[in-house]
Parts: C-alpha cells; sequence; structure tokens
C-alpha cells in the first residue's frame, strides 16, 4: 500500500502514533487581521469575478469599510447580530467583511427559507439588522415584526455590476423575469445608500479577540432542531491555517493568483472558509456562480478563466459532466478539485479526472467544527472512497457502542478534536451538552457520524447520523419534516426517510396515514411548497394504512428505510 509522503505533510509525521502537526490558531488575533493583511497585500489584484465584472481587494476593502461603517452609524455594537441573505453576488462580500470589521456577528441565511424558517433563525439569533436580496424581501415583510430586526438592506442582483449593465440587470430581473414579488419595508435602505452613508461617517475599528464570536451558522445538528453553531475567530483562522498547509504541496508557498471556483453558497459553511475566507491569505480570486443550477451560464463563467482550483460536491461534478457544453470548458491549470458535503461517487471522481486531469480530494466537515476536519492529501495517496486524513492540530477518533475507543478496522461514531471545533450552540448549553465528550486527553465534538479507520489513518464514512438525510450537500432532518408535515389538514401520521436519488444523492419520501380520505399526493405537495425551502420538500409520497411503530408506539423509520431496500 503506498505510504503518504509525510516530507511533504509534516505534520503526518507524528501520525497516527501522536497528535499530528500543530498549526497556530493564534496567527491572526482575529479575522480583522487577516482581512486587513490580504487587502493590503492583494490589494491590485482581482478579489471575486461575477456577471463578468471584476472587484479586487483594495475596492473591497474600501466597500466593506463603507458598510462598516453604515453599520456603526446605526448605533449598532460590537457583538450585535446581522444577518445576510443572499447568493453568491458581489454585494457578499462586501456586506460579510463590513459585519466583521465593525466587529459584529454575521447570521448567514439561506434566501430560499421560507418566512418559518426565516422567523426562526431571526428570533433565535436576536438580529438586529439585515441585508437582503430584494427578491426575497416579500418573506421577510411578511415577519420582521415578529423579530428584533431594525435594519433592513435590501440589494439587487446588478448593484455591484458598474453603469450601465447595473441598471439593465436590475430592470430585466424585476419587469421582464418578474422575480422581484412586491413588498412594504418603509424601514430599508438600499444597498447603494448605505454605502453612500457609510462613506460619509469615519469608521471605527473595534477591538476584537480571537474568541470573539464571528459567525453563527445555523445547522440541523444531529437532534433535527434548528440550532446556531458559534464560530469564534480562532476557530475559522484555524481552518484557515490548515487549509493554507492542505494546499502547499501543490500550490507552494506563493500561491500565483489562483481562480478558484465559488459554486457552492457562500452562506454554506464550507464556501465560507474554503474560498472566501482562505483566499485572504492566498490572493485567489473567487468566481462567484450565482446560480450553478443554470449549467449554461455556469461553462460560459468557466470558459472566462483558466481556474486553478475547484470546490464542490458530487452533485455539482456529475451535472457538468453530464451537460453538452462541458468540452468547451479550458481545465489545463486545474490544479486542485476538492469535494465535500457529500459522498463523492467513485463514478464521478474518475470520470472528473478523466476529463479534467484532475482527481477530485474528497474531505469531511461539519458546521460545528469551521468546517473541515480531514481531507485526502494532494500528494500521496488519494484514496477515493475514503474522508482521508485529519488535517493539521485536528485529531479524530472512533467510539465504539460501548463508549470506549474502538480500534482500527472497527466501526463506531466519529470524534474530533482541534482548535476548529465550536465552542457550542447559540444559547443551547443543553444541545452543546449533548454533542461534547471529555475524557483526560480533553474535550471531544460526537459528529454523529459512523466511521471507520484503516491502520494507515484515513477515515471512512460508513453511516451518517441515523436519520438525516442529504439533499445536494443540504441536510435535511426528518424531525422536521415530519413536524410540518403533521400539520397538513387530512394527514393523520406522517414518517420522512431519505432514498436514493441519481441527481441529488437521497431525495425525501414521505409515508403518510391519511386522516381525510380526499386528501392527494399533490395536496401534500402543495403544502411543503408553501412551508418548506426547495431542498427539503418530498421528491416522492406513499400512502399507507398505517406505519411502524414500536412497542411504546414510537415511529420505526428503520423499517420503512428496509422497506425501500426490499
Amino acid at each position: 500500500m503506498p505510504t503518504i509522503n509525510q516530507e511533504t505533510y509534516p505534520w503526518l509525521k507524528a501520525y497516527p502514533k501522536g497528535v499530528p502537526y500543530e498549526i497556530n490558531p493564534e496567527a491572526y488575533p482575529s479575522l480583522l487581521e487577516l482581512m486587513e493583511e490580504g487587502f493590503r497585500q492583494y490589494a491590485a489584484q482581482a478579489a471575486y469575478s461575477n456577471m463578468g465584472k471584476e472587484l479586487t481587494f483594495g475596492e473591497i476593502d474600501r466597500l466593506s469599510g463603507e458598510f462598516a461603517a453604515y453599520l456603526q452609524s446605526l448605533g449598532l455594537q460590537k457583538g450585535d447580530r446581522v444577518a445576510i441573505q443572499m447568493p453568491n453576488l458581489l454585494q457578499y462580500p462586501v456586506a460579510m467583511f463590513g459585519a466583521l470589521r465593525a466587529g459584529m456577528i454575521v447570521v448567514n441565511t439561506n434566501p430560499l427559507y421560507t418566512c418559518r424558517e426565516m422567523q426562526h433563525q431571526f428570533k433565535d439569533s436576536g438580529a438586529k439588522a439585515i441585508v437582503i436580496l430584494a427578491n426575497f424581501a416579500q418573506n421577510l415583510e411578511k415577519i420582521i415584526a415578529n423579530t428584533e430586526i431594525k435594519h433592513v438592506v435590501v440589494t439587487e442582483i446588478g448593484d455591484l455590476l458598474g453603469f450601465p449593465k447595473k441598471l439593465v440587470v436590475n430592470a430585466v430581473v424585476k419587469y421582464v423575469k418578474k422575480m422581484v414579488p412586491s413588498y412594504s419595508l418603509p424601514q430599508a435602505v438600499s444597498f447603494g445608500k448605505a454605502l453612500s452613508i457609510g462613506a460619509g461617517h469615519a469608521y471605527t475599528r473595534p477591538t476584537v479577540s480571537s474568541e470573539d464570536l464571528a459567525f453563527i451558522q445555523y445547522t440541523g445538528g444531529t437532534t433535527g432542531v434548528s440550532k446556531g453553531a458559534m464560530l469564534t475567530h480562532s476557530n475559522l483562522i484555524s481552518n484557515v491555517e490548515a487549509n493554507h498547509e492542505w494546499l502547499k504541496p501543490l500550490m507552494g508557498e506563493n500561491l500565483h493568483n489562483p481562480v478558484i471556483v465559488a459554486a457552492l453558497p457562500l452562506y454554506h459553511v464550507y464556501a465560507l472558509t474554503v474560498n472566501a475566507l482562505s483566499a485572504l491569505k492566498s490572493g485567489a480570486m473567487n468566481l462567484l456562480i450565482t446560480n450553478p443550477r443554470d449549467m449554461n451560464a455556469f461553462i460560459n463563467d468557466l470558459k472566462r478563466y483558466k481556474v486553478t482550483i475547484f470546490t464542490g460536491l458530487n452533485t455539482l461534478y456529475n451535472g457538468l459532466l453530464n451537460h453538452p457544453r462541458f468540452g468547451e470548458v479550458d481545465f489545463s491549470e486545474l490544479k486542485i478539485t476538492s469535494a465535500g458535503g457529500m459522498a463523492l461517487q467513485k463514478v464521478v471522481a474518475e470520470r472528473w479526472h478523466k476529463a479534467t486531469g484532475c482527481l477530485p480530494a474528497e474531505g469531511y466537515g461539519l458546521s460545528e467544527t469551521s468546517p473541515v476536519l480531514c481531507s485526502n492529501p494532494l500528494v500521496g495517496e488519494n484514496r477515493i472512497g475514503t474522508i482521508g486524513i485529519p488535517w493539521p492540530s485536528t485529531v479524530m477518533r472512533i467510539m465504539g457502542e460501548d463508549g470506549t475507543w474502538a480500534p482500527d478496522g472497527e466501526p463506531g461514531e466519529i470524534l474530533a478534536q482541534g482548535p476548529q471545533v465550536m465552542p457550542g450552540y447559540y444559547n443551547r448549553p443543553d444541545e452543546t451538552a449533548k454533542v461534547m465528550y471529555e475524557d483526560e486527553s480533553g474535550r471531544w465534538f460526537k459528529t454523529g457520524d459512523i466511521g471507520v479507520r484503516s491502520p494507515d489513518g484515513y477515515f471512512k464514512i460508513v453511516d451518517r447520523k441515523k436519520d438525516m438525510i442529504l439533499v445536494s450537500g443540504f441536510n435535511v432532518y426528518p424531525n422536521e419534516i415530519e413536524d410540518v408535515v403533521a400539520q397538513c389538514p387530512g394527514v393523520m401520521e406522517v414518517a420522512c426517510v431519505g432514498v436514493p436519488d441519481e441527481k441529488s444523492g437521497e431525495a425525501v419520501k414521505l409515508y403518510i396515514v391519511k386522516k381525510d380520505p380526499d386528501l392527494s399526493i399533490d395536496k401534500v405537495k402543495a403544502y411543503c411548497r408553501e412551508h418548506l425551502t426547495a431542498y427539503k420538500c418530498p421528491k416522492h409520497i406513499e400512502f399507507r394504512d398505517e406505519l411502524p411503530k414500536t412497542n411504546v408506539g414510537k415511529i420505526l423509520r428503520r423499517a420503512l428505510r428496509e422497506d425501500e431496500k426490499s
């Protein structure tokens, strides 16, 4: 069996017998210093590209500084929560870096959330301000009175594309494509006005420490209850530093202005760290893909540049490979393809390798771990079908069902320890206690995923959280789906499981016992579309006379999954 190149990966020298090589989680006092260094060092270089428009690091520095000053001019204080709800647009890094520079905590929000989901997240986080794309402002109007949000900044898709493209794009989106439903938010200001106000106010740099919170990333965790993972400045700096070490063998100390594809949304912790924050360290330009489902436009964007790094997940790579225009893209400069978010299928990895000359390196992480815990190495053996080896300063172990550490080759729950692990869930000490384990070697995070470790240190996922469904890289939790569908008129009982799906990896399937004989599949789907984000909506619905249960009346999802296999 090939050995891992430990000279290239110095942190592996002590692995698997001891603690891996340490990176410095205090390399920067906070993300502010990382931002300031990146803005200064790469000022003249392109930082982001979107819809044919580039912004340099220097321009991001100026614009985010103006946005930080605007937030401070509102009377918002260090530690206040600012929600951002939009897809990948140039406005995203400006708002995100601006909020961080103002000393505030960013609450990343999926723009496709329903009113119910938005209200829960905003109330739970105590967000006081929001930056939202106009396309989704109608939903905010419906729930804002039930939140603490007092300050609203509304942006339109073309706002930073420059004149006259800004006017053309915004007009087409609003009046031709009719993608902006009417809304009434009297307190709202436009993104441009917010920047203008900020430019007229002095920015006061706050004192921010490594242990201050930088982000609240919402996740279902292991119980399905939506809760916010608290990520500190140090948590994220640790993952940025580890990512930099991981890149070195192929990219070197100077990464030569790489172009990194950002097709995954920046509100997702994977792209947040590996794309947006890590680019401050490397000087990479992020090619922002606003709608990766529009494959024609996606390929047109890819043709603008010779990309160096591609971050994505299995369904994204599979979709591109199956597009008739994929061969038009020049991948001659592609050095790294990173795969996460969901299992990388062997056939997809092999096809991508054949088409681009770059074998995807699969990794693993969670919102609670900022996110990366491990990945296949870029030199040595990239072992398809595994999630690779722990990153610098990260230790992973397998705990058996009896609560003891399992030997190599024996499956059990993956536990992790490292500076990227969150301190806990926001305002939920009870939920935090459920996922933390302490022994003489310190504090461990219980991932809830079942894995196995090979004798030479590679980890493999053999099962996921017992009931969780993974749809195109997004976690879907049966408890939430069942809670919503149970409120649908005509439903007596409901159970939710995941079933295999060629496009999304898994799809949601519902089993329903009717209360109203006239209840139809179409009625249930319509109800779900109203109350659930699209990726959480069921693709399959089956009506049954009864559901399998334990002797105490608990529905047996496991039995339903077994039915699907038979």
